[in-house]
């Protein structure tokens, strides 16, 4: 098997390629990815005005990020494995006629051999925890941005609040996600991600948490890290 799809579940790349035509359905089941969007945006934002900067979205999905970013002033590349939501985030690019934003079908462990140290900005949102070897891409993540640069990830932790909250309930009882999205196995601690950061030559600049309300349907970023959380890293 080659390195670039090495470290790649083909049953993950399924499941999303399945529901590939829904990604830019604001009521499908990405709603909460369309919900967290601009939160995740604007805390990027303002840690790193993003007009003018070069941003690469490893595990970009259908775009909802890559899209938003480009329409910052950024110039961003979405990477991803998965054909048919590349498809999508491309034609919606041009339906939409978002400038600076381009899509390629490439792993993140392939691009950092192809372009280390070329971009000003990493993102990799809810990607860890579907891939077989996390490390990997953060060690990718890392190679990719330029020493001073900023990478953010964002995942799910990995204990009994988070698999009540995150799998049985916004799985099985609000349907907030498909069933089967997320393994609690592959749930990832924030100390496990600290360690990969820092083994990577990535200082970890700060934890947000990520929080939702079922009954208003409101989400909100805060200090609590139990379920949803983010991480902003520089590279030295």
């Amino acid at each position: 098997m080659n390195q670039s799809t090495s470290n790649v579940d083909p049953a993950e790349l399924a499941k999303f390629s399945d529901l590939a035509h829904r990604w830019w359905d604001t009521e499908s089941e990405f709603r909460p990815l369309h919900q967290i969007n601009p939160l995740r945006l604007e805390w990027i934002n303002g840690l790193v005005p993003l007009t003018g900067l070069k941003v690469v979205d490893v595990g970009c999905g259908g775009g909802i990020l890559a899209d938003a970013m480009a329409r910052k002033g950024a110039q961003v590349l979405g990477v991803d494995l998965a054909t048919k939501s590349l498809k999508v985030a491309q034609l919606h690019a041009l339906e939409a006629g978002t400038v600076g934003v381009q899509y390629r079908e490439v792993s993140a462990e392939t691009l950092a051999a192809e372009q280390a140290a070329q971009f000003d900005v990493v993102t990799c949102m809810e990607m860890l925890e579907h891939v077989p070897d996390p490390a990997s891409v953060v060690k990718a993540c890392a190679q990719l941005v330029k020493p001073g640069g900023w990478v953010f990830f964002s995942t799910l932790n990995r204990n009994p609040k988070s698999f009540l909250f995150a799998i049985v309930g916004a799985e099985y009882i609000l349907k907030l996600l498909p069933k089967g999205t997320h393994e609690f196995a592959r749930l990832i601690k924030p100390s496990e991600l600290t360690t990969w950061a820092r083994d990577a030559g990535l200082d970890a600049q700060g934890f947000k948490g990520m929080e939702y309300n079922p009954f208003t349907k409101r989400y909100w970023l805060s200090q609590d890290t139990s379920v949803n959380y983010l991480l902003a890293c520089r590279k030295a």
